[in-house]
């Protein structure tokens, strides 16, 4: 999909994308539970790369393997294509960071267009520092390995209930996160666009006839 596409699509918002995939017949694509880490950080839009957080098993949590470059979450941060969306697969379990400040910066410097997981953040005013856009469940201060085992990379992962399919199209807002199967997403960025053009033109007749209405009278 081009870049131009997905700047598109950040231009619309998860409400208007909710409704186009419900006209394709589409319910079960939005990712509950999560909100900005910031409040005035932009919409991520980008082709989903995931990475998958197992349950914690002793034998595969050895603390001495914390930030190994072998590890698929950090596999994960120096291979994710610029303007791809990582998301993450905790199952809803906030009980450890999928990654903190210092990763947040690698991946803005490195172009990925942001984070979308069921999980938390640690370091998360470091994170917010670091101009990344993330949509997370929380923000906590255990290191990922606290909880997780390695559950691997460009997989298809369930994130918030959703199922999410490596290149599935992803856009995130205040109102959460939405997910778009890749061959829907033209459709629905160019019928999602008409949508937001005639509702802006319904809001400007209401405010219009707004001005015109005389006021209750006093009590």
């Amino acid at each position: 999909m081009s870049k131009d596409l997905y700047a598109r699509l950040a231009g619309l918002s998860t409400a208007t994308v909710s409704t186009q995939l419900l006209k394709h017949g589409y319910r079960a694509v939005y990712i509950g539970g999560v909100r900005p880490l910031s409040p005035d950080q932009p919409t991520i839009a980008g082709p989903a790369y995931t990475l998958r957080c197992l349950p914690f098993r002793e034998d595969l949590c050895d603390p001495a393997k914390l930030g190994h470059t072998e590890s698929s979450q950090r596999k994960t941060i120096e291979e994710a294509p610029p303007g791809s969306v990582i998301v993450i697969e905790t199952r809803g379990d906030t009980s450890a960071g999928v990654m903190g400040d210092i990763l947040a910066t690698r991946m803005r410097v490195r172009g990925v267009a942001g984070l979308v997981t069921d999980g938390a953040v640690r370091d998360a005013a470091g994170v917010t520092a670091s101009g990344f856009p993330v949509v997370c469940a929380s923000a906590t201060a255990p290191a990922n390995i606290a909880s997780f085992s390695d559950g691997g990379r460009q997989l298809a992962i369930a994130c918030g209930g959703v199922c999410v399919v490596p290149g599935d199209a992803v856009i995130a807002d205040q109102d959460g996160a939405i997910v778009i199967p890749a061959d829907l997403l033209e459709a629905v960025v160019d019928d999602g666009e008409k949508q937001e053009a005639f509702e802006a033109w319904v809001l400007g007749r209401s405010r219009s006839r707004t001005r015109h209405l005389r006021p209750l009278p006093a009590r």
